[in-house]
């Protein structure tokens, strides 16, 4: 082999090597990936990661039209709420309640500091329970079992708003001072809403108007049909767009050379935002995201069914009537006369 063959080999390894890097670890997701959806009308389509593609599909032609349209919009959060789970234990209510007031204090003061105001923040009481312990009393011939009171335990949740991501750093670390890492959720919300769905209303119109022009060009006038329609909006937290997998390799070809056992350790489980994909939409507003993200969206579906034809009505005939008149003359006899009805 020569020098030059061994320098390609080499390149093309390297090659191989980058991509499956670039390509990353999730590729090993495991298979008990749960997904939720939160919709508003309970009937749009469930997001399925698995991508189907068709490559030669067979048109069958068939005398109804359909418009079915889909937009997405990207959102950014106008505001978060951390919610943060804090609990205390003391030997007496009063003290219980003191320690928790001065832990929640100075998570304040420095929440203060670092531009969250007194109006940010919520305190949620969750339970005040006293805590009870067994205690033994040795008698004669038995021995009796009691639960006693030996202390008391305070739960509270803490709701933090803030308008930045870039605050939620500050916030972890004002809360970790404290010793409070019970992380509950983070909560996105969106000011106007409403004037989302206005934007996703009128770029739908506007492809509708584009497809119905369609239409008309080749050939089909709109009038002779009749439509029916179906329109949906939905709404897509972060929270429900979290994927797990675990990136190991547990093989250990040296431990079945050497006919030992291998003692496993817990493997650690990574998670990264996998949110909506394009390709079933007609129009994405902020298609490009850098970080986790509201996803609203709106489908419009119209049918176009041709009117039934219109039967001509058949002239109605009139049955010829002949009219004629009885003449009874003084001697009784009758005398049958036509009338003339043509004048």
């Amino acid at each position: 082999m020569t020098l030059k063959n061994l320098a390609i080999i080499l390149l093309l390894l390297c090659s191989y090597y980058t991509m499956a890097q670039h390509k990353g670890n999730y590729n090993l997701i495991t298979d008990d990936i749960s997904r939720q959806n939160i919709l508003t009308s309970g009937n749009a389509t469930i997001y399925n990661p698995t991508v189907q593609q068709q490559i030669h599909k067979v048109l069958q032609p068939i005398n109804v039209l359909t418009i079915d349209v889909k937009a997405l919009q990207n959102v950014s959060a106008t505001t978060y709420t951390a919610v943060f789970n804090v609990s205390q234990i003391g030997t007496t209510a009063e003290d219980t309640n003191t320690l928790m007031k001065t832990r929640i204090n100075a998570i304040k003061k420095r929440l203060l500091g670092i531009g969250v105001t007194q109006n940010d923040i919520a305190i949620d009481v969750i339970s005040f329970v006293p805590n009870y312990e067994v205690e033994v009393t040795k008698k004669l011939f038995s021995k009796t079992y009691t639960e006693v009171p030996k202390g008391f335990e305070l739960q509270q949740n803490i709701h933090i708003q803030f308008t930045k991501t870039s605050q939620f750093e500050a916030v972890l670390e004002a809360c970790a001072k404290s010793e409070v890492y019970n992380l509950v959720k983070v909560d996105y919300y969106i000011e106007d809403i409403k004037a989302v769905y206005k934007n996703l209303q009128e770029q739908l119109l506007q492809l509708i108007t584009d497809k119905k022009a369609y239409y008309t060009t080749l050939g089909f006038d709109l009038s002779n049909y009749n439509v029916a329609i179906a329109d949906d909006k939905y709404c897509y937290f972060p929270k429900d767009f979290y994927q797990s997998y675990q990136a190991y390799n547990s093989v250990s070809f040296d431990a079945l050379n050497t006919n030992k056992g291998v003692t496993t350790a817990k493997k650690q489980t990574s998670y990264y935002y996998q949110p909506l994909t394009y390709e079933h939409y007609d129009v994405v507003i902020n298609p490009s995201i850098l970080e986790p993200v509201v996803q609203i969206g709106m489908n419009i579906k119209l049918l176009f069914t041709p009117k039934l034809k219109e039967q001509k009505q058949q002239p109605n005939t009139k049955t010829k009537i002949d009219h004629k008149y009885y003449v009874i003359s003084p001697n009784g006899t009758i005398d049958v006369k036509e009338l003339n009805t043509k004048n």
